[in-house]
């Protein structure tokens, strides 16, 4: 069926500026669950890597987020990988391939796209899109055309993103 269909359900997209190893982003967690639940398939939810310079597994970790999209499993393992910050931080690129075995992912591939680099083109495009638009630290939302910026404080932001998800969402159904 084609995306213009007539009969396509009002959706309304939140792209997160995502970087897998930032405390900020696990604390963001709770906020994109929260939003899933609410919305659900009204809401989608658009990851765009930002991997920071301060982190040096973030890169990689981008990388890999890409390889459980193609094998069907990215929100579990961005999930999984946020929720254990730290570890990737001390383990780096193995900790990856042990996330991706743990959610019955094909580990090998993932070593084998984090080496080949399959991946490297979408982060950097991604990368290269969040600076033209002005983010600089993550995480970052961008909804209705607006950036909100989670990096120093995530206070509020759920609201916000709500109203105007809730804005655009009226706006479709008319």
């Amino acid at each position: 069926m084609s995306d213009s269909s007539p009969d396509r359900p009002s959706v309304a997209v939140l792209e997160v500026w995502c970087e897998l190893q930032c405390p900020d982003c696990r604390t963001a967690l709770d906020d994109l669950r929260a939003l899933r639940a609410r919305y659900g398939d009204r809401l989608e939810l658009r990851l765009r890597h930002f991997p920071l310079e301060k982190h040096k597994h973030a890169f990689a970790a981008a990388q890999a987020a890409e390889e459980a999209w193609e094998q069907g499993q990215g929100w579990p393992y961005v999930e999984a990988v946020l929720g254990r910050v730290e570890e990737l931080g001390r383990k780096g690129e193995p900790f990856l391939v042990d996330v991706a075995r743990e959610l019955g992912l094909d580990a090998e591939e993932f070593d084998t796209a984090l080496i080949d680099g399959r991946h490297i083109l979408i982060v950097d495009a991604d990368q290269a899109e969040g600076k033209a638009i002005g983010v600089t630290g993550t995480p970052t939302y961008v909804i209705g055309g607006e950036r909100l910026d989670g990096g120093k404080s995530q206070e509020g932001l759920r609201e916000r993103i709500e109203e105007i998800a809730d804005r655009l969402l009226a706006g479709q159904e008319s």
